[in-house]
């Protein structure tokens, strides 16, 4: 599957254009860098209440918690939200939100990144854990909490990182989904 563009007209000599990330079938993409990013939530939320004992509470709901989610990673530089389909009782099993996010004052080396991102870890079970991996794209931050996994992928030209944000509230982030997120963030290639 073909990424969002990164970047502007101008992209830093030796900045990636674009991305590929491959992402099961059963995922429904959401663009949004396209103003009908709305409306295909509204068509996801539709479809996996079709046929359901799902209420209008619960997919109102839904479409409130997924909208809201969709303006904030906007906010932050989100490209692509991808939402694997509900279960049964309506329920959102796992969702991934692609997000640039240039370095600021953000370190570009992925082990003080990593550093400074466990500094900021509160002590206690909750704590997420904090590590540096090599993927195919290159070094990436790799964050896992109990429900979610964050991979900040360095982009090549240093113009910042590529966070894949998963997020499973009903399974967990172990076993059989926290490795298919590690495989979705491991089929990243960088278009140049």
């Amino acid at each position: 599957m073909k990424g969002a563009a990164l970047g502007s007209t101008s992209p830093s000599v030796g900045a990636p254009r674009d991305y590929r990330l491959l992402v099961p079938r059963a995922w429904f993409r959401v663009d949004l860098m396209r103003d009908r990013w709305r409306a295909q939530l509204k068509t996801f939320v539709d479809r996996q209440s079709e046929g359901r004992p799902v209420s209008a509470e619960l997919k109102q709901h839904v479409w409130i918690t997924l909208r809201n989610t969709a303006e904030a990673g906007r906010a932050r530089g989100a490209m692509e939200f991808f939402l694997l389909t509900t279960s049964q009782d309506g329920g959102l099993p796992a969702s991934l939100l692609v997000s640039s996010m240039p370095l600021g004052d953000t370190p570009a080396d992925p082990e003080k990144y990593a550093a400074w991102l466990e500094l900021r870890e509160p002590d206690g079970a909750g704590r997420r854990q904090v590590s540096v991996v090599e993927l195919t794209a290159g070094p990436a931050v790799r964050v896992v909490g109990a429900t979610t996994l964050n991979v900040h992928v360095l982009m090549p030209g240093g113009v910042g990182y590529l966070t894949l944000s998963f997020s499973a509230p009903l399974t967990g982030m172990s076993g059989p989904m926290e490795r298919l997120c590690d495989a979705i963030a491991g089929s990243l290639r960088w278009m140049q």
